[in-house]
C-alpha cells in the first residue's frame, strides 16, 4: 500500500510518498517540496494574500497530481500555522478540496508538535535523558522536551522565520541593532520555554528538518563532503562549525547567500532568522550537543498511520 502525506507549511508544501510493507515498515517512494511563501504580504495581518493564496492552491494541486502519478492509495494532508491562523484559511481548505477531493486537516500547534516528535523519534536514536526538539517553520516554531518514551512538555510559538521577517524586515546584511530586536523578542516570547527547561533540564538539541537541513548541508559542503549526509536520518553537528556558519550568515547579503553551497534558494532569506533562533537556544540553555533529524511532521504522520492512530 502506498501512502502520501502532504504537509501544508507556511513556507513550503512538502510531499512524501511511501510504500508500506507487511511488517509495518516502509520505504520511501518519492519526496518533494514546493515553495509557497504563504506569509508573503499578509500573515501578520491575519490573512493569506491573494497571490500567495493562489500559489498555495496551485502547489497543492501539483502535489495531488503527483500522488495520482504514483498511485497513492491514501492521502493525508495537514495544514499548520499559516492556514490555521488566517481569516481565509477555511476558504483555502474548501477550494483545495473542490479542486482535488482531498480533505485537509487543519491542526493545532500542540498537535503539530506531537507529530513532529513522532517523526524525530523515528529518525534519531533518543535516550532516557530529555532532549529539546525544535522545528523552525515559516509561521510557527515548535519546542518539545521529550525522551525516547514520552513528551514532557511542548508548545508552539508564533516565531516562524517567515512571520518574523514580515514583522521586522532586516537590512541586507542584517545589523547588530536588528539582531538585538529579534533576540529581545525571543526572550520575551519564550518565557514558557525557560520555565520548562528549569523543570526538565536538557543538554541536547534535536533540530527537525527545514532550517537544520540547510545548516547541515552548509556544514557538509564547507567542512566535509556533501555525501556525508547521504541516506542518513540523523547527523551530529560540531558546534564550532555551527558558530562559523552562523557568523558567515549574519555578515552576508542575500546575493552572497544565494552562492553559498548547501543553502537552497527558498531559505536564503529565512536562514538569517533561523540561525539567530538556533544560536540563541544554544547559548541561553548551554546546549552541549546538537543533532539533525531529517524526519519531521510527515514521518510523524506515517508513524501514527502504521500504529493505528490515524
Amino acid at each position: 500500500m502506498k501512502i502520501a502525506v502532504i504537509d501544508l507549511g507556511t513556507n513550503t508544501f512538502n510531499l512524501l510518498i511511501v510504500e508500506v510493507n507487511f511488517d509495518k515498515s516502509y520505504s520511501h517512494v518519492f519526496q518533494t517540496k514546493i515553495s509557497v511563501k504563504l506569509a508573503e504580504g499578509g500573515m501578520n495581518k491575519g490573512f493569506i494574500a491573494d497571490v500567495a493564496f493562489n500559489r498555495g492552491v496551485e502547489a497543492f494541486k501539483t502535489h495531488f497530481s503527483t500522488t495520482q502519478k504514483y498511485k497513492a492509495d491514501k492521502i493525508y494532508a495537514f495544514a499548520t500555522s499559516a492556514i490555521r491562523g488566517a481569516s481565509n484559511g477555511l476558504e483555502f481548505v474548501e477550494i483545495a478540496k473542490a479542486e482535488t477531493g482531498v480533505d485537509i486537516r487543519v491542526i493545532s500547534g500542540d498537535r503539530e508538535a506531537e507529530l513532529i516528535y513522532y517523526g524525530v523519534r523515528s529518525a534519531v536514536q533518543m535516550t532516557d535523558a530529555p532532549s529539546l526538539i525544535i522545528d523552525i517553520g515559516g509561521g510557527s516554531t515548535e519546542f518539545i522536551i521529550a525522551n525516547k518514551n514520552q513528551i514532557f512538555w511542548k508548545q508552539s510559538f508564533l516565531l516562524g522565520a517567515a512571520r518574523l521577517l514580515e514583522m521586522s524586515p532586516p537590512s541586507d546584511p542584517i545589523i547588530d541593532k536588528e539582531i538585538d530586536v529579534f533576540t529581545n523578542h525571543l526572550i520575551k516570547e519564550l518565557q514558557p520555554l525557560f520555565a520548562a527547561i528549569k523543570k526538565y533540564p536538557v543538554k541536547e538539541l534535536l533540530g527537525s528538518s527545514g532550517s537544520f537541513d540547510s545548516l547541515a548541508e552548509m556544514i557538509a559542503h564547507r567542512f566535509y563532503t556533501p555525501d556525508i549526509l547521504d541516506d542518513k536520518t540523523e547527523f551530529t553537528f560540531e558546534l564550532e562549525y555551527c558558530e562559523e556558519i552562523y557568523k558567515s550568515i549574519l555578515k552576508s547579503t542575500n546575493a552572497e547567500r544565494l552562492k553559498m553551497k548547501g543553502l537552497v534558494a527558498m531559505r536564503v532569506d529565512m536562514i538569517v532568522v533561523s540561525s539567530i533562533i538556533v544560536n540563541f537556544v544554544i547559548r541561553e540553555f548551554e546546549i552541549a550537543k546538537m543533532r539533525l533529524s531529517t524526519y519531521s511532521l510527515k514521518e510523524g504522520v506515517i508513524y501514527e498511520v502504521l500504529h493505528g492512530k490515524l
